[in-house]
């Protein structure tokens, strides 16, 4: 009798190992996945980055040009 209640407390000592090292990948498995999610993010982010400082900028090259004939209809000799 005291054999078998041994061998059902071993039995459910095994479970609750067994059971926590399934919890644990579980989280090992969030983890990882929330891991390659954030590396992809920063990746994008930077390539992102390197973009926006090479590509040239323009709008600023046509404002300038809209400047120079804004200029050119209105001189400082035509004010009263």
């Amino acid at each position: 009798m005291n054999k078998k209640i041994e061998d059902m407390i071993a039995e459910s000592k095994l479970k609750e190992i067994l059971h926590r090292n399934e919890e644990e990948k579980q989280k090992n498995m969030i983890i990882w996945i929330l891991a390659i999610i954030g590396a992809v993010a920063a990746v994008a982010a930077i390539a992102y980055a390197v973009y926006r400082f090479f590509t040239p900028d323009y709008l600023e090259d046509f404002e300038d040009d809209f400047d120079d004939d804004f200029d050119d209809y209105f001189s400082e000799d035509d004010q009263v």
